[in-house]
This record gives C-alpha cells, sequence and structure tokens, in this order.
C-alpha cells in the first residue's frame, strides 16, 4: 500500500519579502500572516498518516524556490517541490537546468489566476523554456480560476507530452449565484480538458472556496462539495487525481484535520485501491517520487 502523500502545501517565511499577495493590510488573510513551517506542519501530517508532501511555490521569485528547496535539508517528509521561474524569458532555460540538479525539484508554477492576461498561459510562455521543462523531465502546476480553462486547454494541446496538473480544481465559483457565467466556464472547461490523458487534477483547495455558511461541519462540507467531486471522478478518475491540503491557506477556512475528515466522507464509497491513488498512489507517479507506481 502507498504511503499518504500531501500533493499540493506551502511554507513560507515573511522576512524574505517576497509574498506579494500577503500582506497585512489584507484584512482576510491575518490568521496566515506569519511563518509557517516544517515544526508545525509535522504533528498534523503524522496525525493523519500522512508521510511525504509537495511544497509548492507562494512568490513568484526563483529565490523563493530556493528557500523551498532548502527546506528538505530539515525536513525530510519533503518529496519534491514545485517552484517558480520566469517561462516568458528565455533566460530561465538556464534557471531550470540549475534547479533540475536538484532531485527534489519537480516542475514550476506561474501564478496565472494574478496575471492580468487570462490568456497569458497560450501565448507568452517562451518556446525554449517550455522545451526546457520537457527536457528536464519537470511538470507544470496550473493555478488558474474557470476563466482561465480555455486558454489552459490550448497550452496543453500544444504540449501533450508536458505533464499538467490543474491546481485546486480550477477553483469552482461556489459564492457565486446560479446564472454566473464562471458555473458554465468551469464545467465546460474540466470536460474537455479532463479529454487529455497527461493532464491530471487536483482535489485541494476546495474548502476555502466554499462560503462559511456552507463549511459548518465536515458533513455539511461534504454533501456541499459531492457534486464537484463526482464530476472530478468521472472526468479524471482516481489514476488522474491528487489530494492536497493546501494548508496553511486551508486554515483560512478549517484545521488540517477537519479537511481530512472531509476527505475521508467524500472518499468513502470508493474501494481501497481508488482512495489510495487518490490520496498518494497519484501523486507519487505524477511527480516521479520514488515508491510511486510506474
Amino acid at each position: 500500500m502507498i504511503a499518504r502523500i500531501d500533493g499540493h502545501c506551502h511554507y513560507w517565511a515573511l522576512q524574505r519579502g517576497d509574498y506579494g499577495w500577503l500582506t497585512p493590510d489584507e484584512a482576510h488573510l491575518a490568521p496566515i500572516y506569519r511563518d509557517f513551517g516544517a515544526a508545525e506542519m509535522r504533528p498534523l501530517a503524522e496525525k493523519a498518516g500522512i508521510g511525504k508532501r509537495i511544497l509548492v511555490q507562494a512568490a513568484p521569485t526563483e529565490a523563493e524556490t530556493q528557500f523551498l528547496l532548502d527546506q528538505g535539508d530539515d525536513d525530510e517528509a519533503v518529496a519534491g517541490v514545485v517552484g517558480w521561474v520566469d517561462l516568458s524569458s528565455p533566460d530561465s532555460v538556464a534557471s531550470l537546468e540549475r534547479l533540475a540538479k536538484n532531485p527534489l525539484f519537480k516542475g514550476v508554477r506561474p501564478m496565472l489566476q494574478d496575471l492580468p492576461d487570462i490568456d497569458w498561459i497560450a501565448s507568452r510562455p517562451d518556446a525554449e523554456t517550455v522545451a526546457a521543462l520537457k527536457r528536464l523531465g519537470l511538470r507544470f502546476d496550473a493555478l488558474v480560476l474557470p476563466q482561465h480553462l480555455s486558454a489552459l486547454r490550448r497550452f496543453v494541446e500544444m504540449h501533450p507530452d508536458l505533464p499538467v496538473v490543474i491546481d485546486h480544481a480550477a477553483k469552482p465559483a461556489f459564492a457565486a449565484p446560479p446564472d454566473d457565467p464562471r458555473h458554465a466556464m468551469w464545467k465546460l472547461g474540466m470536460a474537455e480538458l479532463s479529454g487529455h490523458p497527461h493532464l491530471h487534477c487536483k482535489l485541494s483547495g476546495l474548502l476555502t472556496e466554499l462560503p462559511a455558511d456552507r463549511r459548518t461541519t465536515p458533513k455539511a462540507v461534504a454533501e456541499a462539495l459531492r457534486p464537484t467531486v463526482d464530476s472530478l471522478l468521472t472526468w479524471f478518475g482516481p489514476d488522474r487525481l491528487i489530494w492536497g491540503s493546501d494548508w496553511p491557506v486551508l486554515t483560512l477556512a478549517a484545521p488540517f484535520a477537519f479537511w481530512d475528515e472531509v476527505t475521508a466522507r467524500l472518499l468513502d464509497g470508493l474501494g481501497q485501491p481508488e482512495r489510495s491513488a487518490i490520496l498518494g498512489g497519484t501523486a507519487a507517479s505524477f511527480y516521479g517520487i520514488a515508491g510511486g507506481r510506474t
């Protein structure tokens, strides 16, 4: 049986100074405006039976990528790092080659949701830089919203040999009214993207997208998320779904253990092989973690 893997979490140290989105001026971010790292994560993961984790970038700098790689020196549970380089610059080829010398470096994530151009991913990445991702055996994490899915589909079709994973299931607009166009964008976009076998999806980040009145208990959250998760299972199947905590952003909505209980409820109807895939096997395979499936 493959051990559980947290396929998406973050460490950060505020004094580094490059987390542009995380400021004391944003009142709703106040609970996470502090340092987070291995000392706090370790007991949470151990209690949930999670043995390994993937650290994902939270700042658009190569310096933060190196910071995350350095965390692996002190935290043996770090099995991989998804970092950042400027994909629009051919100068990033050298950066990718340098970073890839560290076996913990698994891929990159541009912060697409924060870019003003929703078509950026389909038009701006430098061809040599994307070619280097493929040559070095790296992956691409897509931090997108429903409105980015059309552009992401074009990128995926241009690069069928680049492993891609959609972070946080593209953040469905749970709080929006029924006639909001993002609902149709999400359903159509995810259904179309799921037809590309090299594309995966993360079962993460959903809790913080739910309105507060729909996340009162794990049972209530599981009921609220059931239609979304059933759709993801239909489209991607367990072998292309990766569970992640999105800690510590998760804590804006609920504690780590709360999301873990929600997950157990959502996956309760699946067989053991399917649960094992979502909770660790798919992450091991996608990110090339030792002990994963081949």
